[in-house]
């Protein structure tokens, strides 16, 4: 009996490691598109320059600089086009691209929370999506061509995709509206009302809403106001807040019902939504969902309530926060 190939599989940070991504680049015998807000872990710089030098048409996009105005990527960028490998830094439409994308040989492609960086593939909760769907796969080859070019880029509403600064913050929201029983989302940063409206909003209609949320860890003194105080009117409304424990929180994540999934590149930020380009996608396959379901229960189960503080008296980090780690700031 025949079974059909699952059109998407799921990449799970830090189980799962760099080898499904490394995979992809060694797999690739034709093409290779490459967009990246950070990129230096340095088995994945080798396999893209190995995949160069056998003659795949590699392009690589590296975001020029985070928002602090520091800028990670010169140097993978400076030694990746010693090889003769085409690198452009990303489209200045953006003021930072955050998505994390990688198209091969236009059959495949992965969209990710996580950054090509040693640290997400060994310390930080983390999924990534790689998908054979044709439609899904074109979209974000286009999207890659467009940015690359600097020309505009209109996404197709079917494809699942949320693209910012398109339909990102639109189709969030419409996830969340058609929850009907449950609802469980991992993300670091609520700093976006229209999104935390619409989670409130699932509560008073009787769907069971938890949130996993990361603390303070990684947040900046800017987002700590809007996160922590967003954070505690969920707490009002009934909703459950608790803080992840063991591993660093990057993850973006939102769980419907058990049976639909949403991840990508945004955080539940304004900037987010308006300003950066990022890379999302929701899905129903049942073993992605029920795989992540299971590690939503589990860490929720190992995680304790959230005593979030007053925003404007918080100082120093809580005794259970995680000591600040000036290279894990989310964006």
């Amino acid at each position: 009996m025949n079974h059909p190939i699952p059109q998407r599989t799921l990449v799970v940070q830090p189980d799962d490691g760099v080898d499904p991504v490394l995979g992809l680049l060694a797999d690739a015998t034709e093409s290779l598109r490459v967009k990246q807000f950070t990129l230096s872990e340095p088995r994945l710089v080798q396999g893209l320059i190995d995949a160069h030098r056998r003659g795949v048409a590699v392009r690589v996009m590296l975001n020029p600089q985070r928002s602090s105005g520091d800028r990670p990527n010169d140097a993978v960028f400076g030694q990746l086009q010693q090889t003769g490998m085409a690198v452009h830094w990303t489209s200045p439409a953006y003021v930072v691209t955050h998505e994390k994308s990688i198209v091969v040989d236009d059959r495949r492609a992965l969209i990710a929370t996580f950054n090509l960086v040693v640290k997400y593939f060994t310390e930080t909760r983390d999924y990534g999506v790689i998908t054979t769907d044709p439609a899904q796969v074109a979209q974000v080859a286009a999207g890659f061509d467009a940015d690359w070019q600097h020309v505009p880029f209109h996404p197709d509403p079917q494809a699942s995709l949320l693209w910012s600064v398109t339909n990102a913050r639109p189709l969030m929201a419409q996830f969340i509206d058609q929850a009907r029983h449950s609802l469980d989302i991992q993300h670091p940063k609520f700093v976006d009302a229209t999104i935390v409206e619409r989670v409130v909003a699932s509560q008073e209609r009787g769907v069971h809403v938890r949130v996993l949320c990361g603390g303070r860890h990684g947040l900046s003194d800017y987002d700590v106001l809007d996160t922590f105080a967003s954070l505690r009117l969920l707490q009002r409304a009934g909703i459950r807040v608790h803080r992840q424990k063991h591993l660093k929180l990057h993850a973006k994540l939102i769980l419907a019902d058990d049976k639909r999934a949403l991840l990508g590149s945004m955080n539940i930020d304004r900037s987010a939504f308006d300003l950066r380009r990022e890379l999302g996608i929701s899905f129903d396959d049942e073993p992605i969902v029920a795989r992540l379901s299971h590690i939503f229960t589990h860490e929720w189960k190992h995680s304790h309530r959230y005593e979030v503080p007053d925003p404007l008296e918080v100082e120093k980090p809580a005794d259970e926060e995680l000591p600040h780690d000036p290279e894990f700031i989310h964006e």
